[in-house]
């Protein structure tokens, strides 16, 4: 205990810039080695020794190299299976645990470490119990040595206590080579509550006399087919919907299926009731007794559905849904044909009811954007722009028929304004331009961007548009509120109607026509 220096001396150093190693004269704490030195009567022999002349200096063996402890110890560990005992306060079923445990030591830094083995759903933080390192023996700053382990025995590490009772056989011939006697081993103590819980639970229901294993192994893989009908038309948005009854002949389970049809919206749920057995007649059960959370087992349940409780033409009660079968296949029909002997198996017709049509109702038009564009949003949700006469488009492209028009209106400044307006004939749309006048105080421009106009008392499901036929000299135009006289029109506008006469009323070519002869005899005279 009154020991303080525990320091080594150095046995490693460099000559001449190569590493060489001596041998240690002191140990730990400065203490002097007597176990490489010489004794006093080999140093007297060794001066008194003469060479001789026949064989010459005698040469000494090199004497052993010295081997540190981290080096010679290196990966070297001794192994204790061990266990303690745990109490459980707050358990009715077990009051004490048993929990196994490794002890492990290492040689080279006389380290310690107490690791358990990680059991699968045990509940418990396991692993690494203590932490390696050099564990303290008492409160006089001793420490666990390697001498101090064997079989049989107790060991205390911060307070609790592990029962030693066996090694590896690295330990065994280890322990035994540096003397030590090794008490016999002992058998590993387990827990009683874990050895209790794989014990198989003890079942006071007589064994059935039915061999389940032999209708799985005539009957696997053989399942009647039933195709049924749920009536749910009395509920709101109720309608007939068809569902495939599976039975399974290996174990008595029926599982019914859904029938998913393209376009039924409906999500493709594939199971409404998964494969179980069903029951068929319950136990009388007190009404107040939640039977919702009830699990279903042969004590609650009298009579369960077998093979026989299906027919075609019957309906079905499954948990409280009520099944029309209407036909089966052919498989379910030699069954019942060769175990049952029915042969009645004329499928039931089943009649949908046509769904009603019913009429599509198009709103007014509000006014705002073009009348084919908003009857776009009343066919879909995401509507699609109309389609447009593409020929049309490139036989009539940069075809325009200009006219002069005047506005009416009450007021004489509106009276003598004058517009151009402007029609083309790739798409019929109508836009309307004034050329500015000076110091007339009005600001011309664009009156009337590129739009179809339709006609006075048109509607939004009959729209009549301005055709090229309604645009006579003369006439009037209402566009969107104003009215507009058409007073003059291009020469070209008469040309192409002359050109395409077939296409233009009589009526209006001749008005063209009377227009440019009167304005032709006007010209002659002046």
């Amino acid at each position: 205990p009154q020991k303080t220096s525990f320091h080594r001396s150095q046995t490693l150093g460099y000559k001449n810039g190569f590493a060489f190693s001596r041998l240690p004269t002191v140990g730990i704490g400065g203490e002097r080695l007597y176990v490489n030195q010489l004794s006093q009567a080999e140093l007297d022999e060794l001066s008194n020794k003469r060479p001789t002349l026949t064989y010459g200096q005698a040469k000494q063996a090199p004497p052993s190299a010295f081997i540190p402890a981290h080096v010679a110890f290196d990966k070297k560990i001794l192994k204790f299976d061990a266990y303690f005992q745990e109490d459980v306060p707050l358990s009715a079923e077990e009051h004490y645990r048993i929990r196994q445990v490794g002890i492990y030591y290492y040689l080279e830094d006389d380290t310690m470490s107490v690791i358990e083995p990680v059991v699968q759903n045990s509940g418990l933080l396991q692993g690494k119990l203590v932490r390696r390192h050099r564990v303290p023996k008492n409160d006089r700053g001793d420490h666990y040595h390697w001498k101090d382990l064997n079989r049989g025995m107790n060991i205390t590490m911060y307070g609790r206590t592990y029962r030693v009772v066996d090694c590896d056989p690295f330990t065994q011939v280890f322990l035994k080579s540096q003397g030590i006697e090794l008490n016999p081993p002992e058998k590993m103590v387990f827990d009683p509550y874990t050895e209790r819980r794989r014990m198989p639970v003890p079942k006071c229901i007589t064994p059935s006399d039915f061999d389940r294993l032999k209708q799985f192994l005539i009957y696997d893989k053989q399942v009647l087919r039933f195709y049924a009908m749920w009536d749910d038309t009395d509920s709101i948005f109720g309608e007939n919907r068809p569902y495939i009854i599976h039975y399974y002949l290996a174990d008595d389970t029926v599982e019914v299926r859904e029938v998913y049809e393209q376009n039924d919206g409906r999500d493709p749920f594939p199971i409404l009731i998964k494969r179980q057995r069903l029951p068929k007649t319950f136990v009388d059960k007190k009404k107040t007794f939640p039977s919702c959370v009830l699990e279903i087992s042969d004590q609650e349940v009298l009579e369960w559905y077998t093979a026989k409780d299906f027919a075609v033409g019957k309906p079905t009660t499954l948990l409280g849904r009520t099944f029309f079968i209407y036909d089966c296949d052919e498989f379910t029909r030699n069954f019942y044909r060769d175990k049952f002997g029915i042969t009645d198996f004329q499928p039931v017709e089943i009649k949908k009811k046509p769904p009603e049509k019913v009429p599509q109702v198009i709103p007014p038009y509000n006014g705002f954007g073009l009348l084919e564009d908003s009857l776009q949003n009343c066919f879909s949700l995401l509507p699609k722009p109309p389609r447009k006469n593409v020929i049309k488009m490139l036989e009539n492209d940069r075809e325009v028929l200009r006219y002069q028009v005047a506005l009416e209106s009450p007021n004489p400044e509106d009276r003598k304004r004058r517009f151009i307006l402007s029609y083309f004939l790739s798409n019929d749309t109508i836009s309307i331009y004034e050329p500015p006048v000076r110091n007339s105080g009005i600001i011309g421009g664009k009156f009337l961007g590129k739009t179809r106009v339709t006609k006075p008392g048109s509607t939004a499901e009959n729209a009549m548009y301005y055709e090229p036929s309604d645009l006579t000299i003369g006439s009037t135009i209402e566009v969107f509120g104003h009215r507009f006289v058409i007073t003059d029109a291009d020469e070209y506008v008469l040309n192409y109607m002359e050109s395409n006469a077939e296409s233009f009323p009589a009526a209006t070519l001749q008005s063209l026509r009377d227009h440019f002869r009167s304005r032709q005899v006007v010209k002659d005279a002046a």
